[in-house]
């Protein structure tokens, strides 16, 4: 099978910074796209950045010049370094995938099971 997993989230004061990971693991062949979303209380799940495998990134413009997206594909893994923080960046945090499997042979769409992210005014 093939797990999400993220990590990095937490509590922080407005201005402040976290960087969530996300990695990938099981039958994975290669990870194509890569995706964090988040979804507020009452809000709905939105995008907040994409990464394709070669590198090319688009962000919401509700965090564009304050989040940074990357990954390293030797280790299966994506990053979100977020800057700047503000209250209303509080949400949950997914990581989603796009993955060849392995034994399958053919793509899937993966989801982790998110991390909180507090920011306190």
């Amino acid at each position: 099978q093939v797990q999400l997993v993220e990590s990095g989230g937490g509590l922080v004061q407005a201005g402040g910074s976290l960087r969530l990971s996300c990695a990938a693991s099981g039958s994975i062949f290669s990870i194509n796209t890569m995706y964090w979303y988040r979804q507020a209380p009452g809000k709905q799940r939105e995008l907040v950045a994409t990464i394709t495998r070669g590198g090319s990134t688009n962000y919401a413009d509700s965090v564009k010049g304050r989040f940074t997206i990357s990954r390293d594909n030797a280790k299966n893994t994506m990053y979100l370094q977020m800057n700047s923080l503000e209250p209303e960046d509080t949400a949950v945090y997914y990581c989603n995938a796009d993955i060849f499997h392995s034994l399958y042979s053919r793509n899937y769409n993966f989801w982790g099971q998110g991390t909180q992210v507090t920011v306190s005014s």
